[in-house]
């Protein structure tokens, strides 16, 4: 995006700054062409030489018996730029001349004098005439220098034939710059134009999930792409949602059809204990350890839909302290352990130092070792061992459960942390929520840690867990 305005804005000022580069580049020939003039002989003087000459040649003029007179240097010089020269006394007649133009007259007024310095031109021959004066013995002489040149007396001295012809040039120019930039405008006016257009036709698709990615290799063409990667990640989400709501729909089916499963027994067995005059003791104190047992699955499965709740909202109380991580684990086996329900299965611990502190809420903590060892068990055989393994990684400390059970497939693994997920990679039905592993997942990332997972069909599972060493 901030791509596409930086050309956007480049491409303009490319418009504007060709077109002063025209004008500037114009505009310097042009000063040249005015301020220079081409010499009799062929070389290119500064308009301004002629006056620059005229004024120097008074150094050329001599006086022999108080009439003027012309160094051979003089003459030479008058020659070189074809050149012509009338020295005036001061009543403006010609005492002596030298190469003067046929045209030009043999005495000139004080107006004539005046028009000549300041127009430098006394007739439409085509020549450039300067004035200068000099005095001697108390007299006053002029003398004209005229030039085969064309050279117009403005603020500047310049070649009076190309200034002329070149104000023509100068609008013509003008005119065709201002064409050329209305044009321009015009033109990139109307792709501007198109492209807004397609970007919006191109979002409104996004939204209506009909967007076909474009290939555009204009200045617009990041901004193209970020529109193709918005739309493959609004459909990559889509997708997940779309996941996720059916995982939800499952779930509650799946949820209400666990909470409907124990209610029955339940409500069964109290029917039976309200009639008093058939169930025996015995009876009593079976129906209500099955009802207990039933009960105590509710409160698991609605134990489990607050706990998601409160680590999804950030409203779990943590309670972390030192504690020493292995002793910790060891305590947890040893319970899970002496379980009636687990006492014959297998748990390994390896671990090297006795002593690792972490911070951590051991409550929390309890909750999710639980999590992925039952779920070994759950989803494994009778024979399934797990093992536990604990090490320093760093600054970080690895903890891995390991089980040999039937492993996950492939396509499940990445939906193992899903919430209302539940494997199936089992011969028999689970009882889970389909909570455990999510809300695990929450617990250890509330911790500051991570957790991943390994599997290999027929071989088992890893779950890797790393926590920041305390």
């Amino acid at each position: 995006m901030r791509k596409s305005g930086y050309r956007s804005t480049l491409h303009i000022y490319f418009i504007f700054l060709t077109a002063l580069l025209c004008v500037t580049i114009f505009a310097a020939l042009f000063s040249l062409s005015i301020i220079t003039v081409h010499t009799p002989g062929g070389s290119a003087e500064r308009s301004s030489y002629p006056k620059e000459f005229t004024v120097g040649f008074q150094e050329q003029i001599v006086f022999t018996d108080n009439t003027p007179r012309i160094k051979q240097s003089g003459l030479e010089l008058l020659q070189s730029n074809h050149a012509g020269i009338q020295i005036l006394n001061d009543s403006g007649q010609e005492i002596v001349s030298y190469q003067k133009p046929e045209d030009f007259r043999d005495s000139y007024s004080y107006r004539d004098l005046l028009e000549i310095s300041e127009t430098g031109h006394i007739n439409d021959s085509g020549t450039t005439s300067f004035v200068g004066a000099l005095e001697h013995n108390g007299k006053d002489y002029t003398y004209i220098v005229h030039f085969p040149v064309n050279i117009a007396k403005v603020t500047m001295y310049m070649n009076g034939d190309r200034f002329t012809a070149g104000k023509q040039v100068l609008f013509l120019c003008l005119g065709v710059m201002f064409l050329t930039i209305l044009i321009a405008g015009f033109i990139y006016g109307f792709r501007i134009t198109n492209i807004i257009s397609r970007l919006s036709h191109s979002i409104q698709n996004i939204a209506q999930r009909s967007y076909i990615p474009t290939a555009d290799r204009g200045a617009f063409r990041d901004l193209f792409d970020s529109l193709d990667h918005l739309d493959a990640e609004i459909k990559a989400s889509d997708k997940v949602a779309e996941e996720t709501e059916n995982l939800r729909k499952e779930w509650i089916s799946n949820i209400t059809h666990d909470l409907k499963t124990p209610l029955s027994p339940i409500k069964g067995y109290a029917e039976m204990l309200s009639e008093k005059d058939i169930i025996s003791e015995e009876q009593v104190k079976k129906y209500s350890q099955v009802m207990l047992k039933n009960v105590s699955y509710m409160e698991s499965l609605i134990n489990d839909l607050k706990l998601t709740y409160q680590l999804d909202s950030g409203m779990v109380p943590i309670q972390n302290e030192h504690r020493n991580i292995v002793r910790f684990l060891k305590e947890l086996v040893i319970d899970i352990l002496n379980n009636p329900e687990y006492e014959n299965r297998e748990i390994h611990f390896d671990c090297p130092e006795e002593e690792i502190t972490l911070f951590f809420d051991s409550k929390l903590m309890t909750r999710a070792f639980q999590n992925l060892i039952l779920n070994a068990f759950a989803h494994g055989n009778e024979d399934t061992e797990i093992t536990l393994r604990i090490a320093k990684a760093g600054s970080m400390v690895q903890i891995i459960v390991s089980d040999n059970g039937n492993g996950i497939k492939p396509e499940e693994v990445n939906r193992l942390f899903q919430r209302y997920y539940r494997g199936t990679n089992t011969e028999q039905k689970t009882a889970g929520t389909g909570l455990g592993l999510a809300i695990t997942r929450s617990i250890i990332e509330a911790q500051g840690g991570s957790i991943m997972v390994e599997s290999e069909l027929g071989i088992g599972t890893d779950f890797k867990i790393y926590l920041g060493n305390g």
